[in-house]
């Protein structure tokens, strides 16, 4: 499975990601919006193993993939996906994380956001795309609110959320919303 865009490539994780892989989750900076037992190398590496095993599921249920630059040196740049497993028939539920070392690249969160709710919609034939983030993370609240997600919920989440005064927010965008919308630079984005 693979998803090219302008600069980067998503694809299925391979053997050779999963050093790099395990570096980035290791990294305390990549913690911040996770609670405490997620830092754990072994959770991590079960993390990999789990990624690749939804690549040759059938049906595929799960997309979890890497995101590594198109150009030399191919570096993981980050994970993206769109899961299916505990969402109803037609919803799958976005995620996307990049490593540490591309925080501030609000292009490349765009690029992936943008290829993979094409992929999702027009591909996958869903009706809906939704996502839950911590309320402090203010990258993907950007992120949501630039493809047009409309926030569904506010709710208290779990008790490391509400011991830092954070709660949980989930998103969401219909296919209708997504065909639709007018995206900034002058680029606009319809079935017309």
């Amino acid at each position: 499975m693979e998803i090219a865009t302008k600069r980067l490539l998503l694809r299925d994780f391979v053997e050779s990601d999963r050093s790099p892989f395990l570096d980035y989750q290791a990294d305390p900076r990549n913690l911040t919006f996770y609670e405490p037992d997620r830092s754990s190398p072994d959770r991590a590496a079960d993390l990999f193993e789990m990624f690749q095993t939804w690549a040759i599921d059938r049906p595929r249920l799960n997309y979890q993939l890497a995101i590594v630059q198109r150009q030399e040196p191919y570096s993981l740049v980050g994970c993206c996906g769109l899961r299916g497993g505990l969402c109803e028939t037609g919803e799958m539920e976005f995620g996307i994380e990049l490593a540490p070392a591309y925080w501030g690249r609000y292009g490349y969160a765009i690029e992936v956001g943008r290829a993979l709710l094409d992929f999702g919609f027009a591909e996958l034939d869903l009706k809906a795309i939704s996502g839950s983030t911590v309320s402090a993370n203010t990258r993907i609240a950007r992120l949501a609110q630039w493809i047009g997600a409309e926030v569904v919920a506010t709710r208290p989440g779990s008790s490391w959320m509400s011991d830092r005064g954070w709660s949980e927010v989930d998103w969401r965008i219909a296919r209708a919303q997504w065909e639709h919308r007018t995206f900034g630079f002058g680029e606009h984005k319809s079935n017309e």
